[in-house]
């Protein structure tokens, strides 16, 4: 399991395994493209500089996603994190699957839906694997020891991403703020996100709902 980078570790996390399938694509790629910046950070090759990220160093990682990432990065370094985490997120999401798939790590099924709407619909090769992370992950938020910076940031990110039950998220709000602290600026970046994207499906189902009055 150390081997695989935090986005991909995010994504097994994310992944139902007792059905195949992942819940909410959107709001998984957006954890996926939080957990590559989160990455990036905890391996010393970005750091914030005035609520931006900013490459330091050179080199690659040997993990692709985070390669395409740092280019990126490299070649616009005026965007804030909020906006790195939305950009892009998709396509990064999409080549995490494909990279997950080439190395085993799962299946990945693709079909269309009414024969013009894809749909990829992951195995997991290792159920094991996801099983330890969900293990690790609430370990993790239940305990006050210390725990790796990958971990306190898998965990942060989780909770971010609305991943982890509500009632734990409130009941340890002040262990997720110190697990957020090891992680760096993309979790509160993530959280944003998701609130915005949560408001927007929100007011268009409510506008959905006056029209037909």
């Amino acid at each position: 399991m150390s081997e695989l980078s935090l986005p991909a570790r995010a994504y097994l996390l994310a992944c139902d395994t007792g059905r195949d399938r992942l819940p909410n694509r959107e709001r998984v790629a957006l954890l996926v493209r939080a957990a590559a910046l989160t990455d990036l950070v905890l391996r010393g090759r970005i750091t914030d500089d005035g609520g931006h990220p900013v490459v330091t160093g050179a080199g690659g990682t040997g993990h692709l996603v985070l390669d395409d990432l740092l280019a990126e990065l490299g070649a616009d370094s005026h965007r804030k994190w909020r906006a790195w985490v939305r950009r892009g997120a998709r396509g990064t999401l999409q080549s995490l699957e494909a990279q997950l798939d080439a190395a085993a790590v799962i299946t990945l099924r693709t079909s269309r839906v009414l024969g013009l709407f894809p749909r990829r619909r992951p195995q997991v090769r290792d159920p094991a694997t996801a099983a330890a992370l969900r293990d690790s992950v609430r370990q993790a938020l239940r305990s006050d020891a210390p725990v790796p910076a990958d971990v306190a940031a898998l965990t942060s990110l989780a909770a971010a991403a609305e991943l982890l039950p509500r009632a734990e998220r409130r009941g340890r709000r002040d262990r997720l703020a110190r697990l957020e602290e090891q992680a760096g600026a993309t979790v509160p970046a993530l959280r944003k996100v998701i609130r915005e994207l949560q408001a927007a499906r929100s007011a268009a189902v409510a506008a959905g709902s006056g029209g037909g009055g």
